[in-house]
């Protein structure tokens, strides 16, 4: 394995395999709400959040952790401007306190805070304005989550990037390719990965068995253990499913996110996970699995972007399916194979904004990604220019990007229409 290609992807996943508390976009909002507040130096007396289509679609729907089930926009910037701690990054809310939640809800109540349609083609994109007495503190983000690219106080410049990159990305995925992928998964040392995966392990399953266990939204999980037969599969579905719903439904522990989304994250780990302690798999065996779902799924959403219309739980289950088969000991056409089946299915998915029913895409693309590895696995695949198919699974990637990223941008905007007409 080349030394710049294991250093990078090592990089890569320490980068994207992150810890967050709800869903990242309300997130991102209250930690820019935080991060004006400690420019401020007092909690604003006004506060003005700009968003694109895709945060407003987003947040709108799914319930903020750490706010007594609060939702919406105003909801994330207020909390986070009044008991936000900017220095936990996406677990900013993890501090907020009963008397911070009292103190938001008088605010909102006073309408403290409006929300203002920001016409952006970057789908991550927005502006948080704090206002104390004379002070005015502007901080902006683009691209991802955490990525401030201008903050202002008065007028003044205080610190400003290019803004047609991700100044919080370092890491070169250019390298990224099925083959190379697998290398790396079948080569790395594990004590270099250990750590991850066994913090990825950790939260995504405690997160899974809080969701199995308790109600949240419509017990998804629940339901499909009980109703769909007892398998390894229908407990892959169950659980990750279960997980999603807890964390779309305000569940206050966090997640280890996968290109931005915690969706993501449990799409392409928690199935890989239950699949391994079904069939009894050795440690380093799912460690290794879990490394090729990680870098599989950023690959793939590298050509898509972090938000648009297109569903990340399609992705990200992918990703898992073709790590099972990866488990399983399939070969790199099997492997390939798997990617091309579920490609084949399901690219159709829109994403019509975080939220409860999250839960139930993910479970729908779990069953179709373990479709197409059973299929990749009895030497089953579509061919070549089959719909979108493509000779080689890479390109066939590529071309899905394409869709979800250039394709997708008016069906996007459609979907934001729709959902704010009410």
């Amino acid at each position: 394995m080349d030394a710049q290609i294991k250093q990078a992807f090592l990089a890569i996943l320490k980068e994207e395999l992150i810890p967050a508390m709800g869903c990242t976009e309300p997130i991102a909002l209250a930690y820019a709400a935080a991060k004006a507040k400690m420019l401020l130096g007092v909690v604003p007396t006004r506060l003005v959040a700009r968003c694109s289509g895709n945060m407003i679609k987003n947040v709108r729907c799914v319930q903020i952790p750490h706010s007594g089930g609060m939702q919406g926009i105003e909801t994330a910037v207020v909390l986070g401007a009044v008991g936000g701690d900017v220095t936990a990054q996406m677990e900013v809310l993890s501090t907020a306190t009963a008397d911070d939640i009292e103190k938001t809800k008088a605010m909102l109540a006073q309408n403290v805070c409006t929300v203002e349609y920001l016409d952006s083609e970057i789908p991550l994109h927005f502006i948080v304005e704090a206002v104390a007495g004379e002070d005015t503190v502007t901080v902006e983000v683009m691209y991802s989550h955490l990525n401030i690219v201008r903050i202002t106080k008065n007028g003044q410049v205080l610190h400003q990037v290019t803004v047609d990159q991700d100044a919080q990305s370092v890491a070169d995925r250019s390298l990224l390719t099925m083959e190379r992928i697998k290398a790396f998964a079948d080569e790395i040392e594990i004590p270099l990965v250990r750590g991850l995966c066994d913090r990825q392990i950790q939260y995504n399953m405690d997160i899974a068995y809080e969701g199995i266990s308790n109600e949240y939204g419509v017990s998804i999980g629940k339901t499909i253990r009980a109703c769909y037969g007892d398998s390894t599969v229908t407990r892959m579905k169950a659980y990750a499913a279960a997980a999603s719903e807890a964390r779309m439904g305000g569940c206050d522990m966090p997640v280890i996110i996968t290109s931005g989304s915690g969706n993501q994250g449990i799409a392409s780990s928690v199935p890989v996970i239950v699949y391994a302690r079904e069939n009894n798999i050795p440690s380093e065996k799912l460690y290794r699995a879990l490394v090729f779902s990680s870098l599989l799924t950023v690959y793939q959403k590298e050509f898509i972007g972090k938000l648009s219309a297109f569903c990340g739980a399609v992705s990200a289950s992918c990703a898992a399916g073709a790590a099972i088969t990866y488990l399983c000991g399939g070969t790199m056409a099997q492997i390939k194979a798997t990617v091309d089946n579920t490609l084949a299915n399901i690219p159709g998915i829109i994403c019509d904004g975080a939220k409860i029913s999250c839960a139930a895409k993910i479970a729908s693309c779990i069953d179709a990604a373990m479709m197409a590895h059973f299929l990749a696995m009895n030497d089953k695949a579509y061919q070549a220019y089959t719909g979108i198919l493509k000779e080689e699974t890479g390109e066939t990637i590529s071309c899905v990007g394409y869709i979800g990223k250039v394709g997708m941008k008016e069906t996007d905007k459609e979907i934001v229409k729709l959902m704010l007409d009410t």
